[in-house]
């Protein structure tokens, strides 16, 4: 079947946060006259029309975290605990951004209880079977999404590169397979998120494990064949496995939806350069020919 459709997902946080950052690492606090700060807005202008120009996407949607309570929050107090508050510059520009992507006419999607992967993967899912599926991001977690008809843009240093995960170059590039990304966080943890998995198991020996087990019930099904201090690890922190290996998983069935035609890439310029105009944004306007 041949798919005239490409939808191009964006991770909305991940290019915020990094636009945040990038700038703000540089000391370049953009604000407009009236004093409101802009900086990661900019620059996540910057990161998302390179990628249109780059993948020409027929449809964009971008969804977005709401809020830092989560189900994961409720299964595990810890998680993401480790995350301090937004910086004081970044706090006004979560609601501005949503109005400069609505200005394109484009989705912004999210729901309560959920995070954005979670969005982006029930979504994913949904589309790939008649579609071509990009997702933009800069987030590790979201390779386990890579699928027939889903491929992954991981954003890299600096403008305009991206690491492109596919079905055909995933083993490559990582050793295991895209569903296979949940077992290891589940056996090494996630320190930017702040779970454990099994304490004193690194990247090196659960990439070997997984590679040798293809699934953590295999290797616990063979547990009397692994060495005597990785089987003690493991034994000692079962709970904390299991419970890691949920945390990792990205829910491909939460309640949210998105009509493909509400999602088409097309915009109004003038809308856009007014929004630009009320931003100060004089030097993106030349990028929405």
């Amino acid at each position: 079947m041949v798919k005239t459709n490409k939808i191009l997902l964006v991770d909305g946080m991940a290019l915020l946060f990094r636009g945040y950052y990038a700038t703000a690492f540089r000391g370049n606090f953009m604000k407009t006259s009236k004093g409101v700060p802009t900086n990661g807005i900019y620059q996540f202008l910057r990161y998302f029309l390179d990628a249109v120009e780059k993948f020409a996407p027929t449809h964009v949607i971008c969804c977005w975290d709401m809020g830092r309570k989560t189900f994961r929050t409720d299964l595990f107090a810890g998680y993401k605990a480790n995350r301090g508050e937004p910086p004081e510059e970044l706090i006004p520009q979560f609601d501005l951004i949503k109005e400069v992507v609505a200005a394109f006419d484009m989705p912004n999607v999210g729901i309560e209880n959920f995070e954005a992967d979670d969005c982006i993967g029930t979504l994913a899912q949904h589309f790939n079977h008649e579609h071509d599926v990009i997702i933009l991001t800069g987030d590790q977690d979201i390779l386990q999404l890579v699928d027939k008809g889903i491929s992954v843009a991981i954003m890299k240093k600096g403008q305009g590169n991206y690491d492109l995960f596919t079905v055909g170059n995933f083993y490559e590039k990582r050793g295991i397979a895209p569903k296979q990304v949940i077992e290891l966080k589940g056996l090494m943890g996630d320190t930017s998120d702040n779970y454990p998995g099994v304490k004193g198991i690194g990247e090196k020996t659960a990439l070997k494990l997984i590679q040798e087990y293809d699934s953590i019930d295999n290797m616990l099904a063979n547990i009397d064949q692994l060495p005597k201090g990785v089987r003690n690890k493991i034994e000692a922190n079962l709970d904390m496995l299991h419970l890691s290996k949920e945390l990792a998983k990205i829910k491909c069935d939460v309640p949210v939806s998105c009509p493909l035609d509400t999602a088409l890439w097309q915009y109004d310029k003038a809308k856009i350069n007014n929004k630009f105009l009320e931003l100060e944004f004089k030097h993106l306007t030349k990028l929405i020919g």
